[in-house]
């Protein structure tokens, strides 16, 4: 992925989010050629001349100091998570980044051990790109038979966007769709030279239009926790609580796990998932 256009689109898109009541700036009726804050407004908010401001949102980022974008990120209203894919985007560590990418990542197998042990709960490990890694039997029970799928074909993007169950499972599916399109942008701003990640980006542009409306946006956002609504075509729907444990090692790696409300009909669900196993459960349908 071209670096450069990167960076320049997504502070051009931040940009045109804010309006200038939004940061405290008088608009005096003009009217604006384009959404959002100009240039000249925001380099104001951020302290920095409208010039130094102007080539970065060019894509020159490779000198600009991490005080100066801490002051861009302030200035945008960035979150933590948008703050941190700026820097990664304005300064990229390539030597770093490219012996990432060369090295295949792997499940140690007693993570494997880990998760199968964790009867009745679904879990599974996601590694870059949204790669799934590992995972238990409850985690087909719930999702489809992962072990079906061509090693290739194991990744939540895919799943999301190219599996036509995927709308019936998830309740909230554009929300799903989403957090999914987040999560990757985030790894393109770690990783710019994956070829991989371009690839999947490229097909999944090229087969789902929502992907690419929602790629388009630039959103970056991370959930480490909270509640999925699922329509499971055996049991009904589910309210399930989910967690996203980085491994402390290994940080392009996480761990998902759902559990459901002690004594809610979710357990009771989540309970005769576990007795039917992954036998009533097809694969998922990616095309």
């Amino acid at each position: 992925m071209d670096q450069r256009a990167e960076l320049s689109e997504f502070l051009r898109s931040r940009r045109a989010r804010l309006k200038p009541e939004d940061v405290g700036l008088p608009d005096f009726g003009r009217r604006r050629r384009v959404p959002g804050l100009r240039r000249e407004e925001l380099a104001q908010l951020a302290g920095v001349s409208v010039a130094y401001y102007t080539r970065l949102e060019q894509g020159h980022g490779q000198n600009v100091s991490i005080e100066v974008l801490d002051s861009i990120a302030r200035a945008l209203r960035l979150s933590d998570t948008e703050r941190d894919h700026l820097t990664h985007l304005a300064k990229p560590n390539p030597k770093k980044k490219r012996r990432a990418v060369r090295a295949a990542q792997k499940l140690r197998p007693q993570l494997q051990m880990l998760i199968d042990a964790m009867d009745g709960v679904p879990a599974f490990f996601v590694g870059r790109r949204m790669d799934i890694l590992g995972w238990n039997r409850m985690a087909c029970a719930l999702l489809g038979d992962l072990a079906a799928l061509p090693p290739q074909e194991r990744n939540m993007a895919r799943m999301v966007f190219l599996d036509p169950g995927a709308r019936d499972l998830y309740l909230d599916w554009e929300g799903k769709a989403l957090e999914v399109v987040s999560v990757l942008r985030l790894c393109a701003g770690c990783y710019p030279d994956d070829p991989q990640l371009s690839a999947l980006v490229g097909e999944l542009s090229v087969k789902s239009d929502e992907f690419r409306t929602l790629w388009a946006a630039h959103t970056v956002q991370e959930k480490g926790h909270g509640t999925k609504g699922l329509r499971h075509r055996l049991v009904g729907e589910l309210t399930l609580l989910y967690e996203t444990l980085r491994l402390p090692d290994d940080p392009d790696v996480s761990l998902v796990t759902y559990h459901a409300e002690p004594g809610s009909a979710s357990e009771e669900s989540l309970g005769l998932l576990a007795k039917w196993g992954v036998d009533e459960v097809p694969a998922p349908a990616i095309r």
